[in-house]
């Protein structure tokens, strides 16, 4: 609180007004008719809303203005999401817009969340509910008014995308009160007859006004029970209708919705016409390839007589160079024969000086011989003269014997001999028989 004594500047006083009526007055929604249109150069918009008793000054922002899906006009019943605040330059009272509905949507608004949230809850709007979209349809079914602006669009695109796709109209209204059950109706019959891959379900844009059929419960019932796959494209990008959940997929516009039915046949003639050009490619680089390999072939494609030339040239180097070769051996080994005969030459002995002396060395070695010879007869008959004077037979041949005992024992002693002991005589010629008579002391013994 300010004291009653301060004295404040205007800008003071108009800034405490302005965080007062901020602070008291939280976002609110205001009813009121447009009057006093403009558009400012930086886009913000500036009316009035009034009743028939009062008006207040507003002001909208370019950022909230682009977020109208319609053209704001003079004498339009319009509910607005305002900030009570105040223009402190000015010191002027102006409600600051956050958003704006068309007069009387609030209920619409109300009964939308209240059948989104209760399908919501069902589970309508899973997205394991949602059934995959086959990607190469042959029929496509349509639900639309034949006389809509968005059936001519569709129509267009297939055309344009999949010329050869067969589309099947299901007409119905698709604004107003009947247009409800004949929505729900057409749905139904296209997924009894079944005589299509892909159902679309398409209108242009409008109000929320205009696009409420699509919001009733007919309508969205009858999409879940549908047994064809179904595209929801219902209005604008800005506009979302509760066909929009329960559909297997949202398209922003019909034309988008006609684009996502074809995708798969539009990508498959880009991707033919990419393996085409990859193809081309391919054989072109194939075809260069090989014409590059006739051209080096071709290089080494030589006229016959041209080869005969070429050979005959290499023949006579061949020729040049074997001569050239031959002579170097030659006049090698001739070199290295002569060097051998030189050596060999040097190496002979030479034997007429030593002749002579190799004659006297000889008569020398054969006198040398006979002599050593006639000294080894000489020793020989000593040795022999020896042997025959040592010989027992000689002593024996001059009368002497050689007495054994019976039992062969050599005697030498007559005192180991007794009387009448039996010994043999061996003589130079015979043995004999014999036995001792006497022996004396000095070791002589007769034997008879």
């Amino acid at each position: 609180m300010l004291d009653p004594a301060t004295v404040v500047s205007i800008s003071e006083l108009n800034r405490l007004a302005r965080q007062a009526l901020e602070r008291e007055f939280p976002l609110l929604w205001v009813a009121g008719e447009i009057s006093n249109l403009t558009r400012a150069a930086s886009g913000h918009v500036y009316f009035s809303l009034k009743d028939e008793n009062a008006q207040a000054r507003c002001v909208m922002f370019r950022s909230r203005a682009q977020s109208i899906p319609w053209r704001l006009e003079n004498g339009q019943q319009v509910e607005a999401r305002a900030l009570v605040s105040l223009y402190e330059p000015r010191g002027e009272y102006q409600l600051n817009i956050e958003t704006l509905r068309r007069a009387g949507l609030g209920r619409l608004f109300e009964a939308f969340a209240r059948l989104k949230a209760r399908l919501e809850t069902e589970g309508l709007f899973a997205v394991e509910r949602k059934r995959a979209l086959p990607r190469f349809p042959r029929r496509i079914g349509i639900i639309s008014s034949p006389r809509a602006a968005a059936l001519r669009d569709v129509m267009v695109t297939l055309k344009r995308r999949a010329p050869h796709l067969t589309a099947i109209l299901y007409p119905t209204l698709v604004q107003g009160e009947s247009a409800v059950n004949e929505i729900a109706k057409a749905i139904t019959v296209a997924g009894q007859r079944d005589e299509c891959d892909l159902l679309l379900i398409v209108r242009g844009g409008g109000s929320i006004e205009d696009l409420w059929a699509f919001n009733e419960e007919v309508v969205v019932r009858a999409i879940v029970a549908s047994p064809l796959p179904t595209i929801c494209g219902v209005g604008h990008e800005t506009d979302t209708t509760i066909a929009d959940f329960v559909a297997d997929l949202r398209a922003a516009t019909p034309t988008a919705a006609a684009e996502l039915a074809t995708q798969g046949w539009y990508e498959a003639a880009g991707e033919i016409a990419s393996l085409g050009t990859s193809l081309r490619q391919a054989m072109q680089y194939r075809l260069a390839r090989q014409q590059q390999g006739v051209d080096h072939l071709s290089l080494r494609l030589i006229h016959p007589a041209t080869r005969l030339a070429q050979a005959g040239d290499r023949l006579a180097l061949l020729g040049s160079q074997l001569n050239s070769c031959l002579a170097n051996n030659l006049r090698h080994h001739r070199d290295r024969l002569n060097r051998a005969a030189l050596a060999l030459g040097r190496s002979v002995p030479r034997t007429e000086k030593r002749r002579g002396r190799i004659g006297m060395l000889g008569q020398r070695l054969d006198a040398a011989i006979r002599t050593q010879q006639q000294k080894r007869w000489n020793a020989l008959d000593n040795i022999a003269a020896a042997l025959a004077h040592l010989n027992p037979e000689a002593t024996l041949a001059r009368g002497f014997s050689i007495v054994r005992d019976a039992d062969g024992n050599l005697v030498t002693d007559a005192s180991t001999l007794l009387v009448g002991q039996p010994v043999s005589l061996y003589l130079a010629h015979g043995e004999a028989e014999a036995s001792i008579l006497s022996s004396n002391a000095d070791h002589q013994a007769i034997a008879t």
